[in-house]
């Protein structure tokens, strides 16, 4: 079984691999000191089990593990830390199991071998089951098995486009598979919606200009493309602008 460490600790991380390396069939591919580089870790060593840490710089250990639950083959993560108050978001994140440091030997291989019996159908349950907490800092864009992370900050706009959405950024475009209305409902007043299939960061939003064809649109901030706003949200828009609540 190949494992991934995750803690920003290192002396933390020390520990584990050598209680690790004592277990049989147990191997550490790698260690990450916070969660952007846990998944960055993950990508190119693809372990099957990531031993993770909650609170850690950045991107805390329960984000992190959301977005390993978004991989159709990602692996089993398995929560160390020491703080109890956090095992019920450590489960609604697909968690298989959640231990406390100082962790016992007996009951990291009592986790593991969870972990080894936890099949990827069952894995998908879980998460169909638990929605994903609001607050997420990265939005996380799978293609062909990879995971992209993209800052919510560096979002311009978001638009729904079949069964996916496409979010406009500042290093380009991305697929997710959110959908609109979860998306909005998530981030709240970040977001601002100009038609029934698109949402504008109001970080971004510079004005309102008329196209080429008569129809309003939004300028916005390094971005060459004027989404259209729709007559239903024009006047909203308009207030808004004219609040300064943008």
């Amino acid at each position: 079984m190949r494992l991934l460490i995750v803690d920003d600790e290192p002396l933390a991380r020390e520990r584990l691999r050598r209680m690790v390396e004592e277990l049989p069939g147990a191997e550490v591919v790698g260690e990450a000191g916070d969660g952007r580089a846990a998944l960055e870790a993950c990508a190119r060593l693809h372990p099957e089990v990531v031993l993770l840490d909650i609170r850690m710089p950045g991107m805390d250990g329960l984000e992190a593990a959301r977005h390993l639950a978004t991989l159709p083959e990602g692996p089993a993560v398995i929560f160390i830390t020491a703080y109890g108050d956090y095992a019920l978001q450590a489960f609604e994140a697909q968690a298989v199991d959640y231990l406390l440091k100082p962790v016992r030997a007996e009951r990291l291989a009592q986790a593991l071998a969870k972990a080894r019996r936890l099949t990827a159908p069952q894995l998908a349950a879980v998460t169909a089951a638990n929605p994903e907490p609001q607050g997420r800092s990265h939005l996380s864009s799978t293609l062909h098995g990879n995971l992209t992370l993209i800052p919510v900050e560096d979002i311009l706009f978001l638009r729904a486009e079949q069964k996916y959405v496409v979010v406009r950024h500042l290093r380009g475009e991305s697929l997710i598979e959110d959908s609109l209305t979860a998306l909005e409902a998530e981030y709240g007043p970040r977001f601002v919606r100009i038609h029934r299939n698109a949402l504008v960061a109001r970080s971004a939003l510079e004005g309102l200009e008329k196209g080429a064809d008569g129809t309003a649109r939004v300028r916005l901030r390094d971005c060459e493309e004027r989404p259209e706003i729709s007559r239903r949200h024009l006047p909203e828009l308009r207030r808004l602008l004219r609040s300064g609540e943008i």
